[in-house]
């Protein structure tokens, strides 16, 4: 098959639906919900975890960056992977890519599920499918209709973000609800001090996390400036980890003691019910819907896209 033979994806995207696309990527439940699990583990050195997960995160995009720019044209980075070690490699990489995405996307819809089944009158596996059905029709409109979505799932999801920062930040700096300021938590129990090598066994979790930071090169290919695009998100990518993970956490491990974080709860409502934000339990469960929406869209748009790259190659059937 010739080039000129060879299906392409239609680019629609624009630079800023890439670039939100790249930042809700790496905003999910994995931090809302996600990161009660890596606090209640190492504790404050929690913060040492996400800063060395961040910079494996910036190296992996900064490679991949380098390859997109190398060899414009390739839809998925998955395909890096064949044109380095050979067609079984490419095979292998894009299927298990896909599996993963396809196992991440019921996850996603059983947890939306179960946040709006408090709310609506139907069966968890109900409203999933309903979910699932409804995100499957938007990225059957189109690339566009897809990446707007997500800019405003993204913006959301931004948004909460900052306005929890800067809520917790005013608390832990004793501009509310604090005579002074207080991080004897950051220290507490000897945490800092039991291991050096407690930072290390955080980072597992953290970086399952931050998966997601390489869809954006995925999305990129449909811009029009794909080479470009993808060239510029490298340092964002870095930037946004640094902002709303490691100061995110490190707000929650400075405004309440790490002992009481209890893994699979929110640690970010637990920030917000010590500060006394009314109906902090509710809020956060609609940002955790958001997050979880914006993951289940990206999960089925990046599964089309993968096995779009290995039909295109032969590793996948063209017509199911």
């Amino acid at each position: 098959m010739g080039a000129a033979d060879t299906p392409q994806m239609e680019r629609g995207l624009k630079s800023r639906h890439v670039e939100m696309i790249a930042i809700g990527g790496i905003i999910g439940a994995g931090l809302f919900v996600g990161s009660s699990t890596s606090i209640a583990t190492v504790g404050p050195a929690v913060i040492v975890s996400y800063l060395l997960a961040g910079l494996v995160i910036l190296l992996v995009m900064r490679m991949l960056s380098e390859m997109a720019v190398a060899n414009p044209g390739i839809s998925s980075f998955t395909e890096f992977a064949r044109l380095g070690l050979g067609n079984g490699a490419g095979f292998v990489t894009g299927w298990l890519y896909w599996y993963f995405w396809v196992v991440v996307v019921g996850i996603e819809a059983i947890a939306g599920a179960k946040i709006l089944s408090a709310w609506l009158p139907f069966e968890v596996w109900e409203i999933g499918l309903g979910l699932m059905l409804v995100m499957t029709a938007v990225n059957l409109m189109s690339a566009r209709s897809y990446g707007e979505f997500e800019f405003w799932f993204s913006s959301l999801k931004v948004a909460a973000i900052l306005v929890f920062i800067a809520i917790a930040g005013a608390y832990v700096l004793g501009l509310t609800g604090r005579p002074d300021p207080d991080t004897n938590h950051l220290v507490a129990h000897g945490v800092l001090r039991r291991t050096a090598g407690l930072p290390l066994s955080g980072v597992v979790s953290v970086i399952f996390a931050l998966t997601g930071a390489e869809i954006a090169t995925i999305a990129a290919a449909e811009s029009a400036e794909p080479t470009r695009t993808i060239a510029r998100l490298t340092w964002s990518v870095c930037a946004r980890i640094l902002l709303f993970y490691v100061v995110s956490i490190s707000l929650i491990v400075a405004a309440v003691p790490w002992t009481s974080i209890v893994p699979g709860e929110s640690p970010f409502a637990a920030v917000l019910d010590a500060i006394h934000i009314p109906y902090a339990g509710t809020i956060m469960n609609i940002v955790v819907l958001i997050a979880v929406l914006s993951c289940l869209n990206s999960g089925l748009y990046v599964t089309s896209r993968v096995l779009f790259a290995l039909a295109v190659r032969g590793d996948a059937r063209r017509r199911w």
